[in-house]
């Protein structure tokens, strides 16, 4: 196994950990990143017009119909940001980027779209700084066409990113390695799959790795902002004075808005998807208990596998058992609820090799 994407902080108990540390990069290097992600008109749009970007290729396509691409392009920054994005597993122990060599836009994008990303590494520089190290990146980016195609583009490589990224030493990352407890070293636990030398990132246990009695922290955690509540609420059909009306929530003790309990569910569920990643299908929740989770408040998830049993079904899926439940910063549980999953067994056929991952 190269690296590990957990460590053991107690028998049977996992703290899930993404990024290398500076002295896990060499010269040489490529990793494949996973998941990529299909861009819509709609994320071109948004993008432009929260960045207040007035060139009209972007959203106007009657437009873009007379210009030389003939549709709607993706806004060139917006495409960055999802690279960027993409590598953030391996580059999850980053301080900052120092800067870019270069940011160079081969082929067009445009909604429908799915991006991957690659880097190579190019050079790992001591730098000097007892912190981090300096890692310089070949980011590149490329793309399948959506399921109509597009005219006059194909697959291929569309971007090529040359940057400087400070990352923080195994000794220095501000979550010291010694709290983390020892990397996980078995091969159910890598962060990657080693094709030739290429190292693709991975997530998540398939249906036989996920052994009954394990628990794993999940990460990251998450901080609720006011932003979220006010604009998941509203996307919920919920008009709720307590997430969204200010005079309301200014007469109250606190004064603070508080988290919609479907949206606190949906956050939770989510933070598990970096361990559970091979479900197929979630088949429900049961014994659901909610506490009060506030503007502001952090949340973190863990789960324990219950039980395992092959699916009566479906051959290549068996069912899982796992009960979750979250914690504030101030140790308080504020969710808990068990599921049953269908997950993917290792040998089975899958979507994975199929679809690039």
């Amino acid at each position: 196994m190269t690296f590990p994407a957990y460590y053991e902080i107690a028998p049977g108990r996992y703290r899930e950990q993404f990024g290398l540390y500076f002295e896990d990069f060499s010269v040489g290097q490529i990793f494949r990143h996973r998941p990529g992600i299909t861009l819509t008109q709609q994320d071109n749009c948004d993008e432009a017009l929260d960045t207040y970007n007035g060139a009209m290729i972007h959203y106007d396509a009657r437009y873009a119909e007379q210009a030389s691409w003939k549709f709607p392009l993706m806004v060139s920054t917006l495409t960055v940001q999802r690279l960027l994005g993409m590598a953030g597993k391996t580059l999850g122990c980053r301080r900052e980027i120092l800067g870019f060599h270069e940011i160079a836009l081969t082929a067009p994008v445009f909604g429908g779209d799915t991006l991957y990303a690659e880097s190579e590494v190019l050079e790992a520089a001591d730098g000097g700084d007892a912190d981090v190290g300096v890692v310089t990146l070949a980011l590149r980016g490329f793309k399948k066409l959506g399921p109509d195609g597009v005219p006059g583009t194909k697959d291929g490589q569309f971007a090529n990113l040359v940057c400087r990224v400070e990352i923080f030493r195994a000794t220095r990352w501000p979550a010291p390695a010694g709290a983390l407890g020892a990397p996980a070293r078995e091969p159910r636990f890598g962060a990657y799959r080693d094709e030739g030398g290429v190292l693709v990132e991975q997530y998540g246990l398939f249906f036989e790795d996920a052994k009954p009695g394990e628990t794993f922290v999940h990460s990251p955690r998450r901080t609720f902002h006011r932003a979220d509540i006010v604009t998941h609420s509203r996307r919920a059909f919920d008009f709720s004075p307590q997430f969204q009306d200010a005079m309301w929530v200014e007469s109250r003790p606190g004064a603070r808005y508080r988290v919609p309990e479907a949206l606190l569910v949906g956050a939770v569920t989510a933070l598990t998807t970096r361990t559970l990643g091979r479900v197929s299908a979630n088949l429900g929740w049961t014994g659901i208990e909610l506490g009060r989770v506030w503007e502001g408040d952090t949340i973190e998830a863990e789960s324990t596998i219950v039980d395992s049993r092959n699916s009566k079904s479906r051959a290549d899926e068996g069912i899982l058992t796992v009960d979750t439940l979250a914690r504030n910063q101030h140790g308080e549980q504020v969710c808990a609820y068990r599921r049953n999953l269908l997950v993917y067994k290792k040998d089975a056929s899958t979507p994975y090799a199929k679809a690039g991952y």
